[in-house]
Parts: structure tokens; C-alpha cells; sequence
């Protein structure tokens, strides 16, 4: 069930292309990442755990939006489904927005084309996903995720997720502290968010849970059960690897390059200063850091990769702004200011003054929506 086309607004072509062009890390047509000897390090740890078939299922960028959604239970009023957070190509056909998009299909395969008699069958999803997002050490508009669902003819517990869990931290991120916490999935039930403690702080790396049988059973698969797992590629490898910062996965210099080929520990090599800048911007909707991220990268193109982090440090309410500040701001009724902080660091050449303030000022350009600027693009 797709959102009424006049809810919608479309990527236009260039903005298409852009998108995919990026590359998919995970898919070894494109080059060898040590994304992808992660991948086949879960893969392999499972399988020879469970002594099951593996069916990989690369699916395509652009999918129907009843694949992203509909055949995975989301609702058809669900947040996620407007503009803000979704890249719509037309009304029914969109960028995916998560792995479990390449899930239904693959169900759908597995049905058409059953496994041997114990049924018992693992299914590989990874791939680039398109998101809406903030920009900060662990976020990007375009990360890698992985679906690993394991699907069989006899009944799958809690037990079964809880060894699944085991299995993959101790094959991935061994002998680091972590915790689950109760997640609600339209496409599960049981859900967990699983959380591993890295350089003080709990950091997300995967949500998991039993297998809807709904979802099961409109692939054809009335009489299975399953557990279903997606998993943060991106972030997985930053914390094994040691890795500070999300950019450098992608980075072009040959001392960073060289090593996101494998697993070994990153070895950390000298990187350009940041600089910060503080904007006061007036904005009209409900914005936070991910649609401001989004924003931030819409405007820079290419140089998106010179900033580090966009964040919202205060917001104020146009009934709270003094008349001096209103004035300055060009602010209106129903507005909201926000002080943002942009730090601006790039990773392969050092980001001179004169380069950061003309970065400053497209930024600004590009979220205020006062009727007076500070500065000019």
C-alpha cells in the first residue's frame, strides 16, 4: 500500500544518479572492503554453527515500496514511509531504506525453490541502503547493512536468538561487553536491539527477533518459522577494527585504503585538524539532526565529505526570540531558531580557513529559511 502520490516528492534524475553511483562496499563486483570479509565471517560462523544451506540474495537499490514496507508489516501510516525519511523514485518505487527490503523477495525464492527436507535454510541480504540521517562519527545517508534470517520447517525459540546472538559477537566483536534491550519490529516478534560497549559509550549493531509468521506466510511459507537479524555493517567493522570514524571506510588515501581490505586492527595515521562553526539558523518544520544531516548533504554534493558533524545544540521557539533577534534572524511566526554546530574536517588535505567559511556559508544557505542572511553562498 503506497502513499498517495500527491504525499510524495520524487528524486529527480541527477540526484537518482548520484545516488547510485555510490559504492556498494559490500558487493565484491565493485571491489574487494573489509566489509565484505565481515559479511563471510558471519556467514560462514552460522552456517557451520547450524550445519545449514546459505542462499545469498543481492537484490536491486531501487525496490518496490511494497517490499520496504508493506510485505514487512509496516503500517500504512508509519513515519518512516514520508518523504522526509524515504528517497521515492515514483509512487510505488523507491531507494530501499533498510537490508529486510531484499528479505520479502528472497522469501519468495526460498517458496518457489524449497530447500531439502529439514528445511533449514540461511538467508544472506547485504547490501548499501539509503537513509535519511545525521552526520556524525557513526552516521552517513548511504551505510551497509546486512539481513541474516534464518528460516526452517521446525519451531524457532527464543533460545534459537539468544545462541544467534552469542554466536555472531563472539565471531565478530569477541570478548566485548554487550546488552539487549526489547525492540518492537513489524516483521518480528520478540525483538531485541543489541548494543556493544565501545570506547565508553553503548553503541547499536544490530536488531533481531523471531520471524513474523504474517510476513512468512504471504512469502508462501505458511508452515516455517525463523529469526531474522539485521545488522550495521558499517559500525560493526568501525568497533572491531578500532575505527574512529565513519568516512574513512570510504577514504582515498593509500595508508587508510590499504587497510579497510581486512579485519586487522586500524593503525591510526595523522589527519587533518577540524575546524568548527557555530550557525544560528531559523527553520520552519520539525527538524533534527538527520533531516538537517540530509539537508547538509543535498547542498554540498561531493564536499559533504569535508564535514565531521552537523549538531543542534538549542532550539528556541519564534514566541521566545527577543525582537533584536527576530530582526537579525528574518525570523517568522511558526518558526523555531536553532544553533547548529558544523565541524568540518577533511580526512586527505587540510581544510584552510577561506575553504571552511565559504563550506560555512552554502551550509547556512541551505537550512536557513529566515528572510535575512548572516552570510551569503
Amino acid at each position: 500500500m503506497s502513499a498517495p502520490v500527491s504525499d510524495l516528492t520524487y528524486l529527480t534524475p541527477p540526484q537518482l544518479a548520484r545516488d547510485l553511483a555510490v559504492r556498494d562496499l559490500s558487493d565484491p563486483a565493485e571491489g574487494p572492503h573489509a566489509i565484505q570479509v565481515l559479511i563471510d565471517t558471519a556467514v560462514q560462523t552460522l552456517s557451520r554453527a547450524w550445519g545449514c544451506d546459505v542462499r545469498w540474495c543481492r537484490g536491486t537499490r531501487i525496490v518496490p515500496v511494497a517490499d520496504n514496507y508493506d510485505r514487512l508489516n509496516y503500517p500504512a501510516d508509519s513515519i518512516t514511509r514520508e518523504t522526509c525519511y524515504t528517497r521515492y523514485a515514483s509512487a510505488d518505487r523507491m531507494l530501499r531504506s533498510h537490508s529486510t527490503a531484499m528479505v520479502p523477495p528472497a522469501l519468495r525464492g526460498l517458496a518457489a525453490d524449497p530447500a531439502d527436507s529439514d528445511g533449514d535454510v540461511l538467508l544472506v541480504c547485504p547490501g548499501i541502503v539509503y537513509r535519511r540521517d545525521a552526520i556524525d562519527w557513526q552516521h552517513t545517508g548511504t551505510p551497509h547493512q546486512l539481513d541474516l534470517w534464518r528460516v526452517t520447517r521446525r519451531p524457532a525459540s527464543g533460545k534459537d536468538m539468544t545462541d544467534m546472538i552469542a554466536i555472531l559477537l563472539a565471531a565478530l566483536v569477541p570478548g566485548m561487553p554487550w546488552r539487549r534491550l526489547p525492540r518492537s519490529h513489524p516483521y518480528t516478534r520478540n525483538g531485541w536491539q543489541v548494543d556493544v560497549r565501545h570506547d565508553g559509550r553503548w553503541v547499536e549493531v544490530w536488531e533481531c527477533g523471531q520471524a513474523h509468521p504474517g510476513v512468512l506466510a504471504a512469502a508462501g511459507l505458511r508452515h516455517h518459522s525463523g529469526l531474522a537479524l539485521g545488522m550495521g555493517l558499517d559500525r560493526v567493522l568501525m568497533i572491531a577494527k578500532g575505527v574512529p570514524d565513519i568516512r574513512l571506510l570510504r577514504s582515498a588515501d593509500p595508508r587508510i585504503a590499504r587497510q579497510m581490505l581486512g579485519l586487522a586492527p586500524y593503525q591510526r595515521v595523522s589527519v587533518m585538524p577540524a575546524i568548527g562553526r557555530d550557525l544560528s539558523v531559523t527553520v520552519s518544520g520539525e527538524e533534527d539532526e538527520e533531516t538537517l544531516g540530509d539537508r547538509v548533504r543535498d547542498a554540498l554534493g561531493p564536499d559533504a565529505r569535508c564535514v565531521e558533524e552537523v549538531r543542534v545544540l538549542s532550539t528556541t521557539a519564534y514566541e521566545r526570540l527577543p525582537a533584536a533577534a527576530i530582526a537579525r534572524l528574518g525570523a517568522r511566526p511558526g518558526q523555531r531558531n536553532l544553533l547548529v554546530r558544523v565541524t568540518l574536517r577533511d580526512l586527505d588535505a587540510t581544510l584552510t580557513n577561506e575553504a571552511a567559511n565559504r563550506l560555512r556559508d552554502r551550509i547556512y544557505a541551505a537550512l536557513h529559511e529566515g528572510t535575512r542572511y548572516e552570510w551569503s553562498a
